[in-house]
């Protein structure tokens, strides 16, 4: 049998080296080796998180799944974010602090290549190693920063990976908290090679499941995946050292097309989190363009419901693909329909928690907009962009572009933004003055000695 048949039988080793070589720079990566805008955006990433975590805190998924720790049984030993007293088991936490931050859809969102929530499992993963084992700031950023090249880096090298129905954040989700667990535990190349494998075979999570509860359930579960796997890789538990790249690899199977040299292209010279995006609106982000033209319109056309004729939105397909709920009937659906996000903008002039609650699911004034609202898909827009134009009932016509919506890259959120988004999560959750203690903390999170009295002051 030659070398080369050799190859195209079961996981015969390939020779790439991806999944080694992004193994090898995770393991190595130092907080001197990172420019200072990419740790200024592990500060923003951190800060946005935890106040997207608070404000699901007492939602009732939590409730079910905390009610549902306590009749099993947890170990208290990692605090669970805004409520106080409260701790689980090493892998329990992760999984309810990594539901809360992703619950309500107004977590940070990676668009280059992938549309992936990094910080949910990611953070999860790493605050509840923190508490298990004292870790700084610098520490934490570093694990950050490596966990999220790895979980969008991978994501990347399957290009067709969400097209066949996965949920990145559950799937990339776990490699990216394996990947950063190992480095927060100071795993070298090759157990943090294991550590990405062991994280990358619980990859799982299903698009089937948007609108429900178990969409951030994948955040939880990929979170204590990939805590998991850096745990026992640091025992000396192994996998395959190709899972990324092998003939049976992540992104072979994954996807119906694989580009795995991707992985490592431009490693340490481009940083994955320097592209990342934040939500100004609780909902799935290929909605934001549209939503900001919504609220435009509102804004500049100023019309009651009943004077509005129709409105025309034009959209990238994704938007109609990932988020084409018709007539949603509960909050969480309502993250994920055009009709609804459109409505509330324009009625509310805002798409923050209150607009994708239960009752505006089903409030009347909302029933009543949405069969105003038509959709186009524009092949030739990006993901970012839309445009709306309103159709008045007097004959008025008023047009609203949007090139880049807002939060992302092209149009980003200022850190005072970031800021005031946090304080409206936690606030409500911790009090003002605890908040703001928050983020003080957060923006000088690299001068932190232990990154407990952070996570103390979310509990």
């Amino acid at each position: 049998m030659s070398s080369a048949s050799k190859t195209e039988y079961g996981v015969a080793n390939l020779g790439l080296g991806v999944s080694k070589a992004l193994a090898t720079f995770i393991a190595g990566l130092r907080f001197e080796d990172l420019p200072a805008p990419v740790v200024h955006e592990a500060r923003r990433g951190v800060l946005d998180w935890i106040g997207c975590a608070l404000a699901a805190a007492h939602h009732p998924t939590i409730a079910i799944l905390l009610d549902t720790y306590d009749a099993i049984g947890s170990a208290p030993v990692a605090r669970v974010l805004g409520h106080p007293g409260r701790r689980l088991g090493l892998l329990d936490a992760p999984v309810v602090n990594g539901q809360m931050g992703h619950l309500l859809d107004f977590d940070d969102t990676h668009m280059g290549g992938v549309v992936l929530h990094t910080s949910s499992p990611l953070l999860a993963a790493l605050l509840a190693l923190a508490e298990h084992r004292p870790v700084s700031g610098r520490d934490l950023i570093v694990a950050y920063v490596g966990g999220f090249e790895a979980g969008v880096r991978a994501g990347q090298g399957a290009p067709a990976h969400h097209d066949g129905g996965w949920h990145l954040t559950g799937t990339l989700g776990a490699i990216a908290a394996g990947a950063g667990s190992a480095r927060l535990l100071g795993l070298d190349a090759k157990a943090t090679n294991h550590a990405i494998g062991i994280a990358t075979t619980q990859a799982a999570g299903m698009q089937q499941n948007r609108g429900t509860m178990c969409k951030s359930f994948h955040a939880g579960k990929a979170a204590a995946s990939g805590a998991l796997a850096a745990l026992l890789a640091a025992r000396g538990f192994n996998s395959s050292e190709e899972i990324l790249e092998g003939k049976r690899g992540f992104t072979r199977i994954y996807s119906a097309t694989a580009t795995p040299d991707r992985i490592t292209d431009s490693l340490g010279e481009r940083f994955e989190i320097a592209r990342n995006g934040y939500k100004p609106y609780a909902c799935g982000v290929v909605l934001h363009p549209l939503i900001d033209a919504m609220i435009a319109l509102s804004r500049s056309a100023a019309l009651p419901a009943d004077a509005v004729d129709h409105v025309e939105l034009r959209v990238h397909p994704h938007a109609v693909k990932i988020t084409g709920v018709d007539d949603p009937r509960s909050g969480l659906m309502s993250k994920f329909s055009i009709n609804h996000s459109a409505s509330v903008a324009y009625l509310d002039g805002a798409a923050g928690i209150a607009q994708y609650a239960d009752a505006r699911a089903t409030a009347p004034d909302v029933l009543a907009f949405r069969p105003k609202v038509r959709v186009v898909v524009d092949e030739g827009f990006r993901k970012d962009q839309a445009h709306a134009v309103l159709f008045a009932t007097d004959g008025r016509r008023f047009e609203a572009p949007v090139a880049h919506a807002s939060g992302t890259v092209d149009n980003p959120m200022s850190d005072r933004a970031i800021e005031d988004k946090f304080l409206g999560n936690a606030a409500p959750v911790l009090g003002d003055a605890r908040a703001r203690q928050v983020a003080e903390r957060s923006w000088s999170l690299d001068a932190m000695p232990d990154v407990r009295d952070l996570v103390a002051l979310c509990a």
